[in-house]
């Protein structure tokens, strides 16, 4: 989407300023990924309760929608910083069922991904046709860009995001451009991408790959009426019979046609429209894009809704239809219809049949009645009406007036203004009602209208109504809806299963980490217990006096900045302590391992236990997170996760950077340098490691450093090309190659007096040979430089 014709949008009621005179900023590698948001409970006046919108900030385009792993990634245009369009970002959501979503921090972020990040599609590669697959996961690759493609890619869900050969455009076209959607074409085993030109007017360019890098152009489809986002699906007719293909723009005009795999040829060429509402960017809907890889070959559709906003947010999503083709007396025509999973958010129905409902108000079913975000369904005898116009009036508020009328015009034959045709003299209405959002359905999609409505805050009250006679209403139900908020965790990374719930104090979200904090003890807790395990997770205490891990549901392992100790206890008992190094303002990893009735503390990745105690009070219980006196961020709470391999012994220490212990190795973050460094010093030895760039620029391994890193020599890969032996003030020797951000390369190192040989990838010879004889002997640790990096299995020999 244009970015000069969003700027002009201002939300139509005063808002809060996220950031006050601040325009949306590019970021850092090390801060990727970024979760800007203050705490919200999603109960805003106008804020959707079964319609997605951003936690804060402005969203615009759907992008990427897609399935992957079991789970529903939703992708979107977004301003995290400020209430209008400005310097794109994709922002992203997650949901198990289609309708219950938790946002996630940012996917693609200005300053760490190159180009301007607008609109686009994603797959999930499942047969690595690509060959960016690092792990057993299939990537998600994403397409974005305006004037040619770029693309962009995950190997660990959508957790983050890596540039493909720096931003490369893997397209470049002479003219103005945006809005890829790729699909995958199973008659010829290839990839196709659909994109929006401006080269001699309103067209979709089709190009074609084996690989989703390299792209072939096609073919061009022209027409005045197509213009950005387009979208492209196969449809049966009638759910059995032949398959047409639907090609739409960002309004949801659409024709139907025929697709060879290069070239689209459409029925006729007159445009129909998806969906009656306000279909401009600064209308109702906008900008829908159908979801990748949906198992059973299902198309379901979301849109941008520009009309809702609040007080934190702009804009919000439609709620997720299911698309069919079906045949009438006037052609065929894109239906549109809620997903079935809307049955995990309805409450218990109100159902009534067979009334009649006059102008005088009489035989209204739904007098009294009031809901929040409800579905009603009701079917009109149109046959018997003598009613001029008949439907339902909503947010009806104490003196009787209402928010707004949804009704059916005999004469005009419309409903809500849009033509619908009656069906054997009967008319069936939908809608979804929500706080800022109106969606009707039609004769069972036949028709579909999407509205934004700013329902007034209280005003929950509705009735039937009829205008100039009488209507027979054959059936009619009222089902409330519950909020489809996730129970998901925003941030909070590992492997205890939730969903989590405070018992005492706050707790919130940030791009660290669960941030909990109390007065006293305040606790959060997991849904999955243990009985022997071995359980982590990594604690920074802010202002807290203490935080830790508890497990068993009543016992908690903590670290203590007061007192300057690692304390296991239960109430009613200090089972025991020890003298430890606790530093406010650093992460801490904390693991314990439970066997009966001992119980073992360990601190910052020691093989040794501080503490080795028994207690036999509880056998049992959940895992969870605790704080005291303060507030603390705690993260990676995992009781099956592998662990950071090592077999360097003593504890470790950060010299600058923030590490941590997802549980598959440390992570490290650091604008600049940061260095984590272990107790173990060494002079001559063979030290290797697995490090991966996440984002940014570096990662690599130090070694005879001095405390805190202020002399130290490190060997790293980094991602502008090369393997480097560096200290302070001198680069010693460089070997090019190509390191490609998301991707494990093995360092391995041999110091011997002066000499130092760097080995990569497991090659016989080493690619860097060099003498330096700055330092003779010191610590052992870990780098990351302007990014983040995640490192394992490091060794000593």
């Amino acid at each position: 989407m244009r970015a000069h014709r969003l700027l002009a949008l201002v939300p139509l009621v005063a808002v809060a300023v996220l950031v006050p005179g601040a325009p949306a900023s590019a970021g850092a590698a090390g801060d990727y990924p970024e979760f800007p948001y203050a705490p919200t409970a999603y109960t805003e006046p106008y804020r959707g309760q079964v319609h997605f919108s951003p936690a804060a900030g402005w969203m615009n385009d759907v992008n990427a929608p897609l399935y992957a792993d079991r789970v529903y990634h939703l992708f979107f245009q977004h301003n995290p910083h400020g209430l209008q369009w400005d310097t794109m970002h994709w922002g992203h959501a997650v949901s198990p069922d289609l309708v219950h979503w938790t946002q996630r921090p940012i996917a693609l972020e200005p300053g760490v991904h190159p180009g301007n990040l607008f609109s686009g599609g994603g797959v999930v590669d499942t047969a690595n046709t690509s060959g960016l697959r690092t792990g057993d996961r299939a990537p998600i690759v994403v397409f974005t860009g305006t004037d040619g493609v770029s693309v962009a890619y995950s190997n660990d869900g959508g957790e983050t995001f890596q540039a493909y050969d720096h931003g490369r455009k893997v397209i470049t076209m002479p003219a103005e451009s945006r809005d890829p959607k790729v699909f995958w074409y199973a008659p010829d085993r290839r990839w196709v991408m659909v994109v929006w030109s401006g080269a001699g007017g309103n067209a979709a360019h089709f190009y074609t790959s084996p690989d989703l890098l390299t792209w072939t152009f096609a073919s061009r489809y022209a027409a005045g009426w197509l213009f950005e986002c387009p979208d492209m699906f196969p449809l049966p007719v009638d759910g059995t019979g032949a398959v047409r293909w639907v090609l739409n723009d960002a309004s949801g005009e659409y024709v139907l046609g025929s697709f060879d795999g290069t070239t689209f040829t459409a029925d006729a060429p007159e445009p129909k429209r998806m969906d009656e509402g306000d279909n401009r960017f600064d209308g109702s809907i906008y900008a829908g894009l159908t979801f990748s890889n949906l198992p059973g070959g299902r198309i379901v559709q979301m849109a941008w809704m520009p009309g809702n906003h609040g007080n934190v947010w702009t804009g919000s999503a439609t709620f997720p239809v299911e698309l069919g083709l079906r045949s009438y007396p006037d052609g065929l025509r894109v239906t549109r219809t809620p997903v079935a999973e809307i049955d995990s958010l309805r409450g218990a129905a109100i159902s009534w049949s067979d009334r009649t409902v006059s102008g005088d108000g009489s035989g209204d079913p739904l007098r009294g009645a009031s809901a929040d975000a409800y579905e009603l369904t009701a079917e009109f005898d149109t046959a018997t009406a003598t009613a001029s116009r008949f439907g339902f009036r909503l947010g009806v508020r104490p003196d009787g007036t209402a928010t707004r009328d949804v009704a059916y015009d005999r004469a005009a034959g419309t409903l809500d203004g849009a033509p619908l045709a009656t069906v054997a003299g009967r008319i069936r209405v939908r809608m979804i009602v929500d706080r800022g959002q109106l969606e009707i359905f039609g004769n069972d999609g036949r028709l579909s209208i999407t509205r934004t409505v700013a329902f007034d805050p209280g005003a929950y009250g509705l009735s039937a109504y009829a205008e100039g006679g009488s209507v027979h209403l054959v059936s009619l139900r009222l089902t409330p809806l519950r909020p489809a908020w996730g129970s998901g965790e925003p941030t909070l990374r590992g492997d205890v299963a939730g969903p989590w719930h405070a018992a005492g104090g706050t707790w919130t979200d940030t791009a660290d980490g669960k941030r909990g904090e109390a007065s006293g003890d305040g606790f959060y807790l997991g849904a999955s217990s243990g009985s022997d395990f071995t359980y982590e997770g990594d604690v920074r205490l802010d202002t807290a006096v203490a935080a830790g891990l508890t497990f068993r549901g009543h016992y908690t392992l903590t670290v203590d900045a007061v007192a300057g100790v690692v304390k296991l206890w239960r109430p009613g008992r200090d089972i025991a302590q020890a003298p430890a190094p606790v530093a406010r303002g650093r992460f801490h990893h904390l693991r314990v391992v439970a066997e009966g009735s001992r119980l073992r503390g360990y601190l910052d990745h020691a093989a040794t236990p501080l503490i080795d105690a028994t207690d036999d009070a509880y056998a049992a219980g959940p895992f969870g997170l605790n704080v005291f006196q303060g507030s603390a961020v705690l993260q990676n709470p995992s009781a099956a996760a592998a662990g950071w391999q090592q077999n360097l012994g003593g504890s470790w220490a950060p010299a600058d950077g923030a590490w941590t212990a997802p549980g598959d190795g440390v992570a490290g973050r650091r604008t600049g340098d940061g260095f984590y460094l272990s107790a173990r010093s060494g002079a001559d030895f063979t030290y290797e490691g697995d490090l991966r760039v996440v984002s940014g620029r570096a990662a690599g391994l130090t070694f005879r450093a001095a405390p805190g890193a202020t002399g130290h020599y490190t060997a790293n890969v980094d991602t502008d090309g090369y393997v480097k032996l560096w200290r302070p003030g001198r680069d010693i020797a460089t070997f090019a190659t190509d390191v490609v951000p998301g991707r494990t390369y093995h360092l391995r190192v041999v110091a011997n007096g002066d000499r130092f040989e760097v080995f990569l990838d497991g090659r016989a010879a080493p690619v860097i040979s060099a003498t330096d004889d700055a330092y003779a002997a010191g610590l052992f640790g870990v780098n990351v430089f302007d990014g983040s990096c995640l490192i394992q299995g490091v060794t000593l020999h």
